[in-house]
């Protein structure tokens, strides 16, 4: 077989993305290796949401073109939303590329791959799909899929938030059939998953549009815990605008579906929110986190935040601050404003400076760590269920998995009783940022012998 090389950039949806055309380009000869000069074909999925992962990209592709020399066979592939966004113009920037493929070309990578092979000319396959349905076809496997499997249940986004380039990179929201989405994940548990993680850009508006057979999102989520296996299930990203109370319900009767929520709010102040078209206020926001706590008094919650918006005034950035301190986030994915091609809000005046939008995110940062440390506080010496993804090599650890709350935990022990796949009891001793530390105290539940 030949060999091809895969990188991801960005988002847990490419990450699935990355994984379903390694399983493609497995059934059309290919078997994936962890070392580039082996290759024969190099393959870069990309995010275009932050200035910073372009740069990435070009960096990398930079140092992977010597290889060519090497290899004249050797093909290049760019895939995902840099492809999708910039296109051709790619292609003059880096002449050696063979093809590029955008997001809706994913189950298109064989094909791509033969028809640059064939015709020994660079291509551009960045067509939007024109089918009405979303459908991921059934792939025999080529390995486990681990004990926490993704599926992709909608792709695209309506909500053309100013600064976003995913409906221009993604297109609009389609959702997949939810007998389908059953079927993927009773074939995920027969292999060993565990956990299942359902993903969209827009996550919690599947059923909206491309379903024969209507379903909302809350439904979805009882069918898909009902499945014999699944012993966790979680969902990312939503936005506010489609967190409805039948899904906080949800959350009150599932045992299954974990007690963490990503809910991205972006700025807490209402005119930035608006200069941003989310659709929604702070006050909103909160009566949606407010009747979320009031179900699950546990539940952890994360979110993106941006800071250095166009217009943005330091107290408006203020509003930001205490709107994170009010809600207590565990986590937060946190960036400075950098302009996307194409965004409505590309076309604002960028008023705050570099500087200034640096000085903003370290003090976000700042806070989270402390909010962090903060709530890590109530896991010590306390017990926690762990899900067991691998060993880790951390001094004096052994496993690491997460809880459900989704903190990383780290811990001693349990090297002649654990396996990838089982459900630890661990005790935590201490805490560092996101990570809980601990030792091994009992299993819950051992894995499937198929998932091993």
């Amino acid at each position: 077989m030949k060999h091809v090389y895969l990188e991801t950039f960005g988002c847990q949806m490419n990450v699935a993305d990355t994984d379903r055309m390694e399983l493609l380009l497995f059934h059309s000869g290919y078997t994936r290796t962890q070392h580039a000069e082996d290759a024969d074909l190099i393959l870069v999925n990309t995010c275009s949401i932050r200035e910073k992962a372009e740069q990435k990209v070009y960096s990398l592709f930079g140092s992977f073109r010597p290889l060519k020399k090497q290899n004249p066979d050797l093909l290049f592939g760019l895939a995902g939303c840099l492809a999708q966004q910039e296109q051709e113009f790619l292609l003059k920037r880096m002449p050696f590329l063979d093809f590029i493929i955008g997001p809706d070309a994913v189950e298109d990578i064989p094909l791509a791959v033969d028809r640059v092979r064939r015709e020994g000319r660079p291509l551009a396959w960045t067509e939007f799909d024109r089918e009405k349905h979303y459908s991921i076809p059934v792939v025999a496997p080529v390995k486990p899929p681990g004990p926490s499997a993704f599926i992709n249940i909608i792709k695209g986004c309506d909500k053309f938030c100013s600064f976003c380039v995913v409906p221009f990179t993604r297109g609009r929201e389609k959702s997949r059939e939810a007998s389908e989405i059953y079927e993927e994940v009773r074939q995920l548990v027969d292999q060993g998953a565990r956990e299942i993680i359902l993903l969209g850009q827009n996550v919690n508006a599947y059923g909206k549009r491309g379903l024969e057979k209507p379903a909302a999102f809350h439904e979805l989520l009882y069918g898909v815990a009902e499945i014999p296996g699944v012993e966790r299930l979680r969902f990312t990203t939503s936005h506010p605008r489609d967190f409805t109370p039948e899904t906080i319900r949800a959350f009150r009767d599932l045992d299954k579906l974990v007690n963490h929520l990503h809910l991205p709010v972006q700025s807490g102040n209402d005119r930035i929110l608006d200069r941003m078209r989310r659709s929604h206020t702070v006050a909103e926001y909160m009566e949606q986190i407010d009747a979320l706590k009031d179900a699950v008094p546990d539940i952890a919650l994360s979110t993106d935040i941006i800071v250095g918006f166009p217009g943005e005034t330091e107290s408006e950035f203020e509003d930001t601050l205490r709107l994170m301190e009010k809600v207590g986030y565990s986590n937060s994915y946190m960036f400075a404003y950098s302009p996307r091609p194409n965004t409505p809000a590309a076309l604002y005046e960028d008023s705050v400076p570099d500087e200034e939008k640096k000085r903003r995110l370290h003090a976000t940062i700042e806070l989270q760590s402390r909010l962090t440390d903060r709530l890590s506080q109530k896991f010590l010496d306390e017990e926690v269920e762990v899900l067991v993804e691998s060993r880790t090599s951390r001094q004096n650890m052994t496993f690491k998995g997460r809880n459900p709350e989704y903190w990383m935990v780290i811990f001693s022990g349990g090297e002649d009783a654990l396996q990838t796949g089982d459900l630890a009891r661990v005790r935590v001793h201490s805490a560092q940022g996101h990570v809980l530390k601990g030792e091994y105290v009992s299993i819950t539940a051992p894995a499937t012998a198929v998932g091993l």
